[in-house]
């Protein structure tokens, strides 16, 4: 049974019993806590908490899911995947144990030819909490399993929570036994490979208390709704009934593994490590495409650190097996058709997915090359200097700067006989991630230490009644104010606190939109609203700065947007809408956007594209926009179903996730259709103007347009005009002329520049010459010293140039300082055979401060005194050596 059928069983089995059926979820989540959903039940989890109210007794979903903490592991075990899909069941209030079990035996063991899995009963064991008495005579009563294949375990295997108080409650898994070639007899608690779990029941029953781990919390009662939540892998479910040994093996992936070993000229089965390989390839390139699918595009942080590992780990891997050529635009539509049964997005979107990643393979591939040469030169001065162990904050460099994976650097440096600092490797890239997470949370928290706070203040008051779609000004109740420190009753003049007000008008930054400005205003005092945010799902806070009297918890005040802040605000997202739809008319429809920030007057919007824009497709794209504006387009929101919104042809933004009902903004109707929660103008004409002010690369494929909007647009182009008129005024020039007048002169500098280097080179070559005759013997080798009034270009450059003019079969050493207090210093071939090195020497002679190759090197730093004192004492150290 092919795996896109097992999954459409799954949905019309439940979707027969009552349950609405929820299309998955996007990858990326917005969940604060994850990047990714992670397991089946997170798009639910407001309604199993009780945070929302479910609009539907019974559900039932496939989510896509990541997990990448063992990314390490995958493909050396048969059960670690990077990329998997859950089918789940959920009773929210609803059903319980007995419905719960009979649903799950009921579709497992009924035959295929009535819509079931067909496994045998007589192959299936089952694990229950041993305090779970309920769920075992269940067991017992609706499948007639012995006691003996009824296995009681502990909570650390069999009793769910979230790890924070709230839901809890005791699980029970399904397992199938795969016979004795897989491993030993006596079920799943003595071997999880042979008896393989495929499906776990939640029986969401208790709410726990504060404690850490698995276990030893208090269990405070019953709960008021009981939930069902069950998981049941869909990976596994095709690894059984495909009668396969691993997931990597099921039709999902399998035809990637074979293709990627066609590529390579290896067969799979043949050697364990090259089979390793071969899974690492055939799970990440799924992975990548799914991921790619859902909008989330390569980078250097987050989500987009993830898919860039994935891809570079799979471009690697075939790189280990031999195949040095573009690997994926060969696997990545093998994994498109075997994905596009149960996604057809995949396919839709294929030309995006495609660019993209083919775009980052072709980085990767310049990556490798630059970073090797970097990692050889490192390597080299660590075995120069006598060393067996390349520093953590070289490999940091590497990873950092050139984009080097660090199990590339360990298996590189390995291969030349030099260890790694991981542990200081590590600690560098901890830091520099605690850092990265600090101030998103303190970002995200509107500068609150501690959610905690928030958490209570949302449970006790409920959702902030938000209303800046509809007003600029409300009168409102303060809620909480929190310090630095956490909850306090009053904010003083001249102090910045977090403020909770029960009703807002201030918009909180989301969708790239900036957040609100203002003032919050009361009789005891005013505060300045300098960010709004929105730390959890309903809760709006505002980061103020007290700036007279005070604020206090429970004082009436009014808060108002600035009418100024708020007008170029709507200029700045309706814009951002503007200019995605020219873009697109422009250069078609895979010029999607996958990021955009806008605020008044200034927005940006990136978006996939291999290469530059022409200045002349830049126009293009900017009139496109501009004649928008000049048609005066109306601008409408309409409230719709999500798969209404996709009817439409509404574009979505994958980073977000959408509830049951959806917001699209539209301009000229179908002109420009997006998703949005952002506040906007009501017509076209309002923006003003977009002027384009910039188009960057923002990594591999992935391109930047920058604009100013409005007012600000129009200030740009006033300060462009006179920027012009200033110029054709000092070149005695017509505007027309500007262009041909700048490029002769450019021309003529060019030819002076030459003219210059040329005479340089010269006077280098003379004074090199007359150096080398006057060098100094220093036991067998020659020294040469000398101090330059220029750069340590220049002095790189006299230095070489006076080496390459010694003799060529003695030893020589040269060392160049300029009056800023820097060194140059090169060896030639001989000096190096002596086992002398650059890099070491400098390192010696400036203590520490300064490294290099062992044929050169150099420093910086020194006191021109010191330096002198090196020069002079360098034959010596040179004899000595």
């Amino acid at each position: 049974m092919r795996t896109a059928e097992i999954r459409s069983r799954f949905l019309d089995f439940f979707a027969a019993r009552g349950h609405t059926v929820v299309p998955s979820a996007p990858l990326p989540t917005p969940d604060p806590t994850l990047l990714f959903v992670n397991a089946g039940m997170v798009p639910f989890k407001p309604y199993l908490t009780g945070e929302q109210q479910a609009p539907w007794p019974r559900a039932t979903s496939v989510q896509k899911c990541i997990r990448t903490l063992d990314i390490e592991e995958v493909g050396k075990t048969t059960r670690h995947g990077s990329f998997f899909q859950m089918n789940g069941n959920f009773s929210l209030g609803d059903y319980f144990k007995e419905e719960a079990i009979a649903y799950a035996w009921e579709l497992s063991t009924a035959a295929q030819d009535d819509g079931g899995y067909g496994l045998d009963p007589e192959r299936i064991w089952v694990t229950v909490h041993h305090s779970d008495a309920d769920a075992r005579a269940i067991w017992r009563e609706v499948a007639g399993l012995p006691d003996e294949r009824i296995v009681a375990r502990g909570d650390e295997d069999n009793f769910w929570s979230m790890g924070v108080p709230g839901p809890c409650g005791p699980c029970s898994e399904l397992y199938y036994d795969r016979g004795p070639a897989l491993g030993r007899e006596g079920g799943p608690a003595v071997d999880e490979d042979r008896y393989m779990e495929f499906w776990n029941l939640v029986f969401m029953q208790y709410e726990r208390g504060e404690g850490p781990g698995k276990s030893g919390y208090p269990i405070l009662g019953e709960l008021p709704r009981r939930n069902i939540d069950t998981g049941m892998g869909l990976e596994r479910m095709a690894t059984l009934l495909q009668g396969k040994d691993n997931l990597y093996e099921i039709d999902e992936t399998r035809p990637v593994l074979d293709r990627a070993a066609e590529l390579a000229g290896v067969r799979y089965g043949a050697d364990p490590r090259a089979d390793v390989r071969l899974r690492v390839v055939a799970d990440h390139v799924r992975t990548a495409l799914m991921l790619l699918a859902d909008g989330t595009a390569p980078g250097n942080e987050g989500r987009g650190y993830v898919l860039r590992r994935i891809l570079r780990r799979s471009v690697r891997a075939m790189r280990r097996l031999g195949f040095h050529d573009p690997a994926l635009p060969e696997l990545l539509t093998v994994a498109r058709d075997c994905m596009a049964p149960s996604y057809p997005e995949v396919s839709d979107g294929f030309a995006r997915i495609a660019d993209r990643a083919y775009g980052e393979e072709d980085a990767f591939r310049a990556t490798l090359k630059q970073g090797t040469t970097v990692l050889d030169t490192a390597v080299a001065e660590v075995k120069a200097d006598g060393g067996r162990s390349l520093p953590g904050a070289q490999a940091f460099l590497l990873h950092d700067t050139y984009g080097f994976p660090i199990d590339l650097t360990l298996e590189m440096a390995a291969e030349q006989g030099v260890e790694v600092d991981r542990e200081g490797f590590t600690t560098l890239m901890n830091e520099q991630r605690e850092r990265a997470r600090a101030d998103a949370r303190a970002r995200k928290s509107g500068g609150a230490s501690d959610t905690s706070a928030l958490r209570s203040v949302l449970d006790a008051h409920g959702p902030t009644d938000w209303r800046a779609w509809e007003t600029l000004t409300t009168e409102s109740s303060v809620l909480a104010v929190l310090g630095a420190e956490g909850a306090v009753p009053v904010a003083r003049e001249g102090e910045l606190a977090t403020v909770v007000l029960d009703r807002s008008p201030f918009y909180a930054e989301s969708g790239g939109q900036d957040s609100d400005a203002g003032r919050i205003s009361g009789a005891s005092g005013e505060a300045e609203v300098i960010d709004v945010q929105r730390p959890l799902p309903g809760l709006v806070v505002h980061r103020v700065r007290v700036t007279a009297g005070e604020l206090a918890v429970g004082d009436p005040v009014v808060a108002a947007v600035a009418p100024e802040w708020r007008l170029g605000a709507r200029q700045a997202h309706s814009g951002t809408h503007v200019l995605h739809a020219a873009l697109r008319e422009v250069l078609g429809p895979t010029a999607l956007q996958s990021g955009s920030y806008n605020r008044p007057g200034y927005l940006r919007l990136d978006f996939p594209w291999r290469g530059a824009l022409s200045a002349a497709v830049r126009s293009e794209v900017e009139e496109a926009a501009n004649r928008a504006l000049r048609r005066d387009l109306p601008v409408g929101v309409r409230w719709m179903t999500l798969p209404e919104a996709k009817e439409i042809g509404a574009l979505a933004l994958f980073d977000e996730t959408y509830g049951e009902k959806v917001r699209v903004v539209e301009i000229g109707g179908a002109w420009s259709r997006e998703l949005c929660g952002g506040t906007h103008v009501e017509h076209a004409a309002q923006i003003g103007t977009v002027a384009l002010t910039a188009e960057s690369s923002v990594g591999a494929g992935m391109r930047r347009l920058e604009a100013a909007v409005g007012i600000e647009g129009f200030g740009y182009l006033a300060r462009e005009r006179d920027l012009v008129t200033r110029i054709a005024e000092q070149l005695g020039a017509p505007r027309a002329e500007l262009s041909d007048r700048i490029a002769g002169l450019l021309d003529r500098l060019k030819a002076a520049d030459r003219e210059n280097a040329r005479l340089k080179d010269r006077a280098t070559a003379a004074r090199a010459g007359d150096l080398a005759g006057r060098a100094v013997e220093a036991g067998d080798t020659l020294v040469v010293t000398e101090t330059v009034d220029g750069a340590a270009d220049e002095a790189r450059a006299l230095a070489l140039a006076v080496r390459d003019r010694l003799p060529h079969e003695r030893p020589g050493v040269v060392a160049v300082a300029t009056t800023a207090g820097g060194l140059v210093l090169t060896l030639n071939a001989p000096a190096r055979a002596t086992g002398l090195g650059a890099g070491a020497m400098v390192k010696r002679l400036l203590a520490g401060r300064g490294g290099g190759s062992p044929e050169i090197a150099q420093g910086g730093g020194i006191a021109p005194a010191d330096l002198k004192a090196i020069l002079t004492d360098l034959p010596g150290f040179v004899a000595g050596r």
